[in-house]
């Protein structure tokens, strides 16, 4: 096992909701990045994020972990869920409250219902 692999593993296991991302919550450096830290920051759920901008054997690591291609990617519990797609259909099907719900996340329902309102 690399340290990256390592060093992934015991950050999705240390948060809840992990989300690995170009640039950080507060200052996404791409798109895609800032459209699932956007969901998350207006749900209101507390994760952690990892910017694979800072660490290129993390960046390439997390690649290898997930054997999913692109950067974001979200991790709830420990679990892979997705990248920007799947997570911005997950959250206008309602299937991303399910989740938290199922696995303890808090978040804040209404802001949910008003990201689908917006987007119905």
């Amino acid at each position: 096992m690399t340290d990256a692999t390592s060093q992934i593993k015991e950050t999705i296991s240390a948060s809840d909701v992990v989300l690995f991302m170009k640039g950080t919550k507060e200052m996404p450096q791409c798109g895609f990045s800032s459209r699932v830290a956007g969901v998350l920051n207006y749900m209101g759920v507390p994760y952690s994020d990892v910017n694979v901008l800072a660490d290129e054997a993390i960046r390439q690591g997390i690649k290898d972990f997930s054997d999913w291609p692109t950067i974001p990617q979200l991790y709830v519990k420990g679990e892979f869920v997705g990248g920007c797609d799947i997570i911005t259909e997950m959250t206008l099907s309602g299937e991303l409250d399910t989740l938290f719900e199922e696995n303890g996340v808090t978040f804040d329902k209404e802001a949910a219902d008003k990201i689908r309102e917006a987007n119905g």
